[in-house]
């Protein structure tokens, strides 16, 4: 135990809500703090505790003056020791679960607060782990995150991905590196819904693959029916266009703005023997449905998957503009009787925002539809109940 008189006291001011923090909320927000010139003085990521107003122990916080978020919880246990046994238990707890979801190791294997490390993600590839510390407090411990990560999980490659927006509002930089291993020198295959996917871990997207949309993609898959045609609109790698042709859809095309990424979804098709059933068109996704939409093309499955429109407060209004947009492009695309998948993965548009969004674009394309199913992220990206941001994916799927 570390002796509590040798860590800093940081203290709620009166207003702030403590019973929501005892209750398991993870974060403190800088106006909830007293911030006085100690305060403000100590080191982005230092750890200290945490007081309610009437000087009682709240828990072991880590501290950051640089950012809105202010303190994250560490542990209930004030006097807790951060080191390499502590990291190895929450990932121990964190692998559990995952083994108990998935017969191959390619997973998210931790997902920030919700599995006990705030900010920080770990993606999994088979024997590669790819870590995105997105917290200062992590990021000197990363020697002792990286050994304990190795131990418990048996990786022999850890990568760190340093592109995450909110390393700079957390003051951090932007180098990637290697913390143990090798990088590996070509594209990862992945399994999923009956596809191989490529996974570039290094110089590809976030951790390289998106693995919370694969429930969605299983989900959609089955609704393109057996030789139907798909249109996967923002497809990144293919997601959902590969996994609907693994479930017998006859032709499936991938629209995004990224060669890159279209060369690993057609990668992908090769590896998973889709490639006589599968083309790409790379363009401005917003341009291509004009195009098509123009053309007269109607597909069975037409799915969009964008970036996050609305990634703060401050976009939320110019992103669910931009969603409305995608509705109302989208839905000429679909044949009568068809589908349509429309995705979020802003933070800031929540379920509500989102779906009236999607539905004036339908409305605006003079279409009508059903909602079929709203899906979220997969179980690897289980959700802290008294976190809303951590249940930021929504998928609508509806039948025009």
């Amino acid at each position: 135990m570390t002796a509590l008189f040798s860590l800093p006291v940081i203290r709620l001011k009166p207003k702030a809500n403590a019973r929501a923090i005892r209750h398991g909320f993870p974060w403190v927000y800088a106006d909830e703090l007293v911030t006085d010139r100690r305060t403000q003085a100590l080191a982005p990521g230092v750890r200290a505790v945490l007081e309610d107003a009437e000087r009682q122990a709240m828990g072991l916080f880590a501290v950051n003056p640089l950012s809105k978020i202010i303190a994250r919880r560490l542990d209930d246990d004030p006097g807790a020791v951060i080191d390499r046994d502590w990291f190895a238990a929450r990932l121990a707890r964190a692998l559990s679960l995952r083994e108990r979801l998935f017969d191959a190791p390619f997973y998210r294997l931790v997902h920030a607060e919700a599995d006990g490390l705030p900010g920080v993600v770990i993606d999994r590839f088979g024997d590669i782990a790819v870590v995105q510390p997105n917290a200062a407090w992590v990021e000197g411990l990363l020697p002792d995150l990286t050994q304990a990560l190795c131990e418990t999980t048996g990786v022999t490659t850890v990568l760190k991905n340093a592109s995450g927006r909110t390393r700079s509002l957390e003051g951090l930089d932007d180098a990637s590196g290697v913390l143990a291993g090798q990088v590996p020198d070509a594209p990862v295959p992945v399994p999923m819904n009956g596809a191989v996917y490529l996974a570039d871990l290094t110089g590809g997207q976030k951790t390289g693959l998106f693995f919370d949309q694969r429930p969605n993609h299983a989900f959609a898959a089955r609704l393109a029916g057996q030789g139907g045609h798909v249109l996967d609109v923002f497809s990144h790698v293919g997601g959902f266009a590969l996994a609907a042709l693994a479930a017998g859809a006859g032709q499936a095309r991938a629209v995004d703005g990224s060669a890159a990424a279209l060369d690993l979804a057609r990668g992908g098709a090769e590896a998973s023997g889709l490639a006589d059933r599968f083309t790409t068109r790379q363009g401005d996704a917003f341009d291509v449905m004009t195009d098509l939409g123009a053309g007269g093309e109607r597909f069975d499955l037409v799915v969009c998957d964008p970036p996050a429109f609305a990634p703060s407060k401050q976009a939320l209004e110019a992103g669910l503009r931009a969603y409305e947009r995608v509705a109302r492009l989208a839905t000429p695309l679909v044949a009568p009787g068809g589908f349509l998948v429309l995705c979020s993965c802003s933070h800031a548009a929540d379920l509500p925002k989102f779906r009236a969004a999607c539905l004036r674009g339908i409305g605006r394309a003079g279409r009508q539809a059903q909602l079929v199913h709203t899906g979220g992220a997969g179980p690897d990206h289980p959700l802290l109940p008294q976190l809303a941001e951590t249940g930021y994916l929504k998928a609508l799927v509806l039948r025009v």
